[in-house]
């Protein structure tokens, strides 16, 4: 039976909101459309939209989450909207990786022209006082009510952007929050066509390494020897490191003459990168690492791997890395 157009995708990725006791504790369980239909039957006086389902299989602790889920993901959402004619995306996720997916999946559908909106819980659905149907009855009233395209999450009656979110607490309802780092940059008015969410994007193999005061030049070697090509730095303040380290800082050049995409953003929650501030940030850009600007963690990496997962070549993935695209190079 073929969905009715005009409809909502509910993609169901696993996480806490429809976790169930095993032995070894919560563990990712299946049947959370029976559960979630039972539980709106009981709620009918809510005005909600038509919605059809579909589980990633199988269902995941978002601990686990992969790029392979994320491309799983991008094709099951893709697929509602231009096969099936859906108007709006739920996405069910756990917590712990949640804005890692937010972040992804802005990159990954840039341009697509309906909202996708991702929640999940702090607590388990069906558990006394649960913050899980709330998040999810008041993320499909929120797509029924009409939301602009782009990717969003909606926790604890937030609405948040999708590229600028973090998780600030693994114990509260209110566990999530925008990144704040300034106002966000007017972000490009036209998607390139190398970056259109109609594009298939790849593994990429990329590694996020904090910058620590002891960090040695072999440290980056043996990170740098896997085949990364992406690393993103984590700076110190406005993107300093050791500029006296020159065995590290030929190590860097080397990589980027290599053709390895090097970036760096602030380890400061409140932080931006300028490289001209200081020389030990100076020292950083010239061997060709280049700025993440107010870019958090998540936003960056998700980033460079739609980058580098559409097959952009070092300099063109360079270029797009410090464009604005989706709002998400705030300050």
């Amino acid at each position: 039976m073929n969905p009715a157009r005009d409809s909502l995708l509910i993609l169901y990725t696993g996480g806490t909101i429809g976790m169930q006791m095993s032995a070894a504790g919560l563990a990712p369980a299946s049947g959370f459309e029976e559960r979630l239909r039972a539980e709106q039957a009981v709620h009918s006086e809510c005005r909600l939209p038509d919605w059809r389902f579909q589980e990633l299989s199988p269902p995941i602790d978002s601990a686990n989450i992969t790029q392979a889920h994320w491309l799983a993901m991008r094709d099951a959402i893709v697929s509602a909207v231009e096969r099936d004619g859906c108007t709006g995306v739920l996405v069910l996720h756990g917590t712990d990786t949640l804005a890692y997916t937010a972040a992804a999946l802005s990159f990954l559908l840039l341009g697509l022209p309906v909202p996708v909106l991702l929640t999940g819980s702090m607590l388990p659905a069906g558990v006394e006082g649960s913050d899980a149907w709330g998040n999810l009855f008041g993320a499909l009233t929120l797509l029924e009510q009409g939301m602009t395209p782009g990717v969003q999450v909606f926790f604890h009656g937030r609405v948040l952007h999708g590229a600028r979110v973090n998780k600030r607490n693994s114990q509260a309802f209110d566990a999530f929050a925008e990144a704040l780092r300034g106002v966000p940059a007017a972000p490009c008015i036209s998607v390139p066509a190398a970056l259109d969410y109609r594009v298939v994007r790849r593994n990429v193999n990329l590694a996020v390494l904090p910058l620590f005061p002891g960090l040695r030049a072999e440290h980056l070697h043996a990170l740098l020897g896997s085949g990364v090509q992406g690393l993103l730095l984590e700076c110190f303040g406005s993107g300093t490191g050791p500029s006296d380290n020159q065995p590290l800082l030929d190590a860097l050049r080397n990589a980027h003459q290599r053709g390895v995409v090097l970036a760096a953003i602030s380890q400061c929650t409140e932080g931006r990168v300028t490289f001209d501030t200081y020389a030990a940030g100076s020292q950083l850009a010239a061997c060709g690492v280049i700025s993440g600007g107010a870019m958090t963690r998540e936003a960056a990496l998700g980033k460079l791997f739609a980058l580098l997962g559409a097959g952009l070549e070092q300099a063109e993935a360079e270029r797009w890395f410090t464009r604005d695209l989706c709002g998400e190079r705030a300050g």
